[in-house]
């Protein structure tokens, strides 16, 4: 079924106002049984809200957008160009069956309730359900939920009101920008240099990590030192570095000047010349928004952002606490960090009950110029919910994630930490030393947040102005550095990076990180072997898209350009804006672009292996995928054949093996996790096999302590073994090995080597 988009009209200076189609008539034979039917974008939330609601309500899922653009008109893009931009929407195949049964129970209904997610794209949704529903557009039938709890849901049902049509406008051109940019540039991709594909903030994203691999491909490291006294009063031993010479910061560029400063300092007095002493105050970090949750999963959890999401996602529909549905978390996708009073009311009696009066803050409101701020920032929704409590009824990944967002709600409504610091200066000839000290006074919010951040104290020994330390406990040493390049983009630095620029929206974070690496365009692997931090690397083909992408388009693939384009967006979104304006002028601009990247850019020649390919004597050719380069023949799509270009995997390939199911031929091909057999008459026959058969596992003669079950020992992925039930996927249980004690291991090494050292030689 297609669906034409919406058309606008100015009236009178005010903003672009909607004319939905007419209503369809609702004819219905059947009973009216349902009172009020409401509609929900996920399965899970149709279930906790319909507890809430109770009697009266019927409660279903749209399981996400009914329509999307279809790929009708010129260049199947969906979309009307000539006729002012009209978008022009399909119900899927996949989503029929939904459309149908929603219809069916609106035929039952009185009343109909549309209560998608509370941002654009819910909207959208609502606005597409009462399109295929046959809704009247001026009916008060839209409810939107921040929150799946009881008293939220039961009062915010209570206060429908009108799909907001600006709010539409703003999604559709958002999806039409990304359906025109997207399908343009990516079909020129295609064809020119045979890339995948491009987008509206895909493309921005890529640009930033090549920028940043070429600071570091030209980075040219510089040698430094500095001066450092390692000083002992006592039991206490400290750091001074020197901070001045001659009144000025030294700057020493190599061994020679540093021995020489070194030289100078011999055999003069190391005198305390001030001490100073102050309070300093640390204030909690506001409460989470979609990116810094993001990068706050990342950095400490290890979460990717797809990952976090998902799980944040779970968390908000509802879990089953002591047997009731409750969602524990508010709306995930947030720019604001606002609270609301109820919440903070709550909040300050639990931590006056659980802390002291003196441990209470002040809710923190300091929202971005540019964030939306249709509801709360991400926290808890009930602050007597701690992670002790609900950890039975979590999974280990969601108990992880609910105990960073508890700890950081709680954490901003608490007081400042309090520290004593202390400032100490030494004079050493014509040198001047500087160490300082910090000691916490008062916990603070650091009460609950303490594990996220790393607290560190360094505490001075007593000491006197004009003291004069013994020679024997001061001990001037130079360091030699060298200065590092800037380091590449891990996923939390780039989330960061992107807020920071008003690139795309934190909800789309996720999605666009995916798409670099399903493209082929990045990699994100360890930055060393002994590194647990993973940065993205662009791919050659990567680094070649961004070049031709910046050569032909960098008027509109830029940051200031997308960041310009969000604006845009939001004025839309507040009606102060035509949308259908703003994209002629915008095709304006993009169109002539497009027609000068075709005629301009040169086709890139695929690279010949040297070889003709055995089913149908073409060459083959090398060809980069989403895991690296491949050998395929040129006469791709109509010879399919293809081959790893790894030359390992090409001797293996030269095995005989053939298909369990079918007795087709099998082939090697590259996945996510790495190379694995695969039939050869795919798609027909799925059969996929391990490259290598997978060890079995061993039992350990011990019992799982959650379920029962044996645990047995098991090689994960990455080659390390490790001990798990062996009821898995049913129990996740993993056994934590202890950690090695440092003195006991130094021990034995040390007794190692001595052993090493006293051996005679074998034959000696």
């Amino acid at each position: 079924m297609e669906v034409i988009g919406m058309t606008t009209k100015k009236t009178s200076g005010k903003s672009a106002s909607t004319k939905a189609a007419k209503p369809r008539k609702r004819v219905s034979r059947k009973k009216k049984d349902i009172q009020n039917l409401v509609i929900v974008e996920s399965p899970s939330k149709a279930k906790t809200i319909e507890k809430y609601l109770g009697e009266g309500y019927k409660v279903v899922s749209s399981k996400g957008h009914i329509c999307d653009l279809g790929l009708s008109g010129k260049e199947r893009m969906g979309i009307d160009i000539e006729n002012n931009f009209t978008p022009k929407y399909k119900v899927p195949k996949e989503k029929q069956e939904i459309v149908d049964e929603l219809k069916a129970l609106n035929d039952r209904s009185e009343h109909v309730i549309l209560a998608s997610d509370p941002d654009r794209e819910g909207e959208a949704i609502a606005w597409h359900l009462a399109r295929e529903l046959g809704l009247d557009m001026n009916d008060e039938n839209r409810v939107t939920f921040h929150e799946i709890t009881k008293p939220v849901v039961t009062e915010s049902i209570t206060h429908p009101h009108k799909i907001d049509m600006n709010l539409v406008q703003s999604q559709e051109t958002r999806r039409m920008l990304d359906r025109i940019i997207g399908f343009k540039l990516s079909r020129l991709l295609r064809k020119k240099i045979s890339s995948k594909s491009a987008g509206r903030v895909q493309s921005v994203a890529l640009h930033l990590i090549v920028l940043r691999e070429y600071e570091i491909r030209k980075f040219v490291s510089e040698e430094y030192w500095t001066i450092e006294a390692d000083v002992k009063k006592g039991r206490s031993v400290f750091q001074a570095a020197l901070s001045k010479y001659q009144g000025s910061k030294p700057k020493l560029k190599n061994e020679e000047e540093t021995n020489q400063l070194l030289d100078s300092f011999k055999g003069k007095p190391f005198v305390v010349s001030s001490i100073s002493k102050r309070k300093s105050k640390k204030a909690p970090k506001l409460p989470f928004t979609t990116s810094t949750l993001q990068q706050e999963a990342s950095k400490k959890l290890g979460y990717g952002a797809k990952k976090t999401m998902s799980v944040a996602q779970k968390l908000y529909e509802g879990v089953n606490v002591a047997g009731s549905m409750t969602g524990l978390i508010s709306y995930m996708r947030t720019d604001s960090t606002r609270l609301s009073p109820l919440f903070v009311n709550d909040a300050e009696a639990y931590i006056d009950k659980t802390f002291g009066s003196e441990f209470k803050g002040v809710a923190h409101e300091k929202n971005k110029a540019n964030a939306q701020d249709a509801h709360e920032a991400c926290r808890v929704t009930n602050i007597e919910y701690t992670p002790e409590y609900v950890k039975p009824y979590l999974s280990s990944e969601e108990f992880r994630l609910y105990s960073l967002i508890y700890a950081r709600t709680l954490a901003s409504l608490m007081a400042d930490a309090v520290y004593d610091v202390t400032s100490v200066k030494f004079n050493c000839g014509e040198g001047e030393f500087s160490a300082s000290g910090q000691t916490m006074v008062f916990e603070g919010y650091t009460k609950v947040y303490a594990k996220y951040e790393n607290q560190k104290e360094t505490i001075l020994p007593e000491l006197t102005e004009g003291e004069v330390l013994p020679e024997k406990d001061v001990r001037i040493e130079g360091s030699q550095h060298f200065t590092e390049p800037p380091a590449r983009y891990t996923e939390a630095r780039l989330i960061r990076e992107l807020e920071e620029k008003s690139i795309g929206r934190p909800s789309t974070y996720a999605s666009i990180i995916d798409t670099l690496q399903a493209r082929g365009y990045v990699l994100l692997a360890k930055a060393s072997e002994g590194s647990k931090t993973k940065v993205f690397t662009p791919t050659e083909q990567g680094m070649l898209t961004d070049e031709k992408l910046q050569e032909f388009f960098n008027s509109i693939i830029n940051v200031e350009y997308t960041a310009n384009m969000e604006k845009a967006l939001d004025i839309i979104a507040e009606g102060q804006e035509d949308y259908v304006k703003y994209l002629k002028e915008f095709y304006g601009d993009f169109e002539p672009l497009v027609e000068k990247a075709y005629d301009e850019m040169p086709v890139r020649e695929l690279e010949r292996v040297g070889r003709q390919c055995p089913e149908c004597g073409g060459d083959l050719v090398y060809r980069i995928g989403r895991f690296g380069k491949f050998i395929s023949c040129i006469n791709f799509p109509e010879c399919k054949y293809s081959e790893n270009a790894d030359s390992e995997l090409q001797s293996l390939s030269q095995e005989e093996k053939l298909c369990p199911n079918c007795g087709a031929k099998m082939v090697i091909k590259k996945g996510r996790f790495g190379a694995f057999w695969a039939c050869s008459n795919y798609p027909e026959c799925k059969t996929i096999l391990p490259l290598k058969e997978k060890a079995k596992p061993k039992p350990t003669g011990e019992k799982c302590p959650e379920c029962g079950a044996d645990l047995v020992e098991r090689v994960s992925r990455y080659g390390k073994p490790f001990i798990g039930c062996s009821n898995y996927p049913k129990c996740h249980y993993i056994k934590k090995e202890p950690k090695a004690d440092k003195k006991s291991a130094n021990a034995k090494a040390e007794t190692a080597a001595e052993t090493d050292n006293s051996t005679p030689a074998a034959g000696v």
